[in-house]
């Protein structure tokens, strides 16, 4: 198919994330992936291919087209692609299921696999609901959580971003009302730590779990904050018998410098939600955790069943891509090159700060952040970046990269510099 035509079949028919239908801007034809370097079927800005600063939104850790995730993807398709898991088991999901709880904190046991991070949190928070009703305590339904999150576009996530600032608020007054506080500060302050613990305790009788992003928001705004509110939510939600839940979707797999961010802190959560790099950006999976106490909790009900079974839960093809990509980040020092990759943001990013229109710029692991003090004009700041012969996404006030561990040291040069004309663009 010739670029035109493939290209004006996509602005009839297809409806991209976040856009409008027809779409107004034209998307650049990806016709293949290798590394760290999407190939281009023409050239934009005159470049022919672009370095990958977004890991295809977090996920492609190790790159494109990896001859060992190729490899596991290929034997397990002379096996099987699909098979249902209602009634039925197979060795790739059991054996994802049993790699998942070895590597994340204990005590968390049980693994519910699905098949996006959205889905992901909307079963983290049925099961937090179903427990305190298996539990006698019905009144128990609302979520807390902190301003400038994102959780998912499905229904019972988006009640739970931010409700204000984030993307959902066409559904305010729809959406279940939760219990909001402000966003946290980057840095530990104990009058924020007292809010915390206040409002925990004031609707406890009413919450069935406090939910955050540990460590870095995300798609709410690219914030940081200190770890050691992570220990004040643990203390306060075990004080009041509320459950916790850790999304740890785009923070899982390495990319703050721990393999996941609740690591940083030292606590666990009751639930954890995990997905984007799980599969090194190959499939489309997720996983939610839970302790033993969750899942007996739930299983005493009068209703004794989890009723939420994906059709293409436990996928085993996904499974074996996200038991390779899994062994293949654990094989190698990842914890080092995340520390490059930190290092490399660092120096490239260095003086960013000074571009008129910058707010504020920082680093943490394998994630760099330039943000503005105002709106992004996306269709400038996007073709500065591919001038620089870099792929970017950016939002809002953000212009951001997450690469993948893979990245070289030239590369993640080109990144910043990528990113500092995007600023300047933008």
């Amino acid at each position: 198919m010739r670029n035109d035509e493939l290209l004006a079949l996509d602005r009839a028919h297809v409806w991209h994330p976040y856009g409008p239908m027809p779409g107004r801007a034209e998307p650049l034809v990806v016709a293949s992936a290798s590394g760290v370097r999407l190939h281009l079927t023409e050239p934009a800005e005159g470049r022919s291919e672009l370095i990958d600063g977004m890991s295809s939104w977090w996920s492609a850790v190790h790159g494109y087209n990896h001859p060992v995730l190729n490899e596991a993807a290929r034997g397990q398709l002379d096996r099987m692609s699909h098979v249902m898991f209602g009634g039925l088991t197979h060795e790739p999901a059991v054996r994802l299921a049993a790699r998942l709880v070895e590597i994340t904190p204990e005590p968390l046991r049980h693994v519910f696999l699905s098949d996006s991070g959205s889905v992901a949190v909307e079963v983290a928070a049925k099961m937090c609901l179903q427990y305190w009703r298996s539990l006698g305590r019905p009144g128990k339904q609302r979520l807390l959580t902190w301003r400038g999150g994102y959780h998912g576009d499905t229904w019972q996530p988006m009640s739970v971003c931010d409700p204000e600032g984030g993307m959902h608020q066409l559904w305010s007054g729809v959406l279940q009302r939760q219990v909001f506080v402000e966003e946290p500060p980057a840095a530990y302050e104990e009058s924020y730590a007292e809010e915390l613990r206040a409002a925990i305790a004031r609707h406890a009788d009413e919450l069935a779990a406090v939910i955050v992003e540990p460590v870095v928001q995300g798609a709410g705004g690219m914030r940081f904050h200190d770890p050691a509110y992570l220990r004040v939510l643990r203390e306060a939600c075990d004080a009041h018998d509320v459950l916790l839940v850790f999304d740890e979707i785009a923070t899982g797999f390495g990319r703050t410098g721990t393999l996941f961010a609740a690591d940083q802190a030292g606590v666990s959560p009751d639930v954890m939600c995990l997905g984007k790099a799980l599969t090194g950006g190959y499939l489309s999976m997720a996983a939610t955790l839970c302790t033993r106490t969750v899942a007996d909790g739930i299983s005493q009900g009068e209703v004794p069943v989890l009723a939420h079974g994906p059709t293409f839960m436990g996928n085993p093809l996904a499974a074996a891509i996200a038991c390779a990509s899994i062994d293949l980040l654990l094989s190698q020092d990842w914890a080092q090159e995340v520390k490059r990759i930190e290092a490399g943001l660092c120096d490239g990013l260095a003086g960013a700060e000074d571009i008129p229109g910058v707010r504020d710029v920082r680093v943490l692991g394998a994630i760099g952040v330039v943000q503005l003090d105002h709106e992004v004009d996306m269709t400038a700041a996007t073709r500065a970046a591919v001038r620089e012969g870099v792929w970017l996404r950016p939002f809002r006030d953000l212009v951001y990269t997450m690469p993948p561990y893979v990245t070289e040291d030239a590369d993640l040069a080109q990144i910043c510099a990528a990113v500092r004309a995007a600023a300047t663009a933008g």
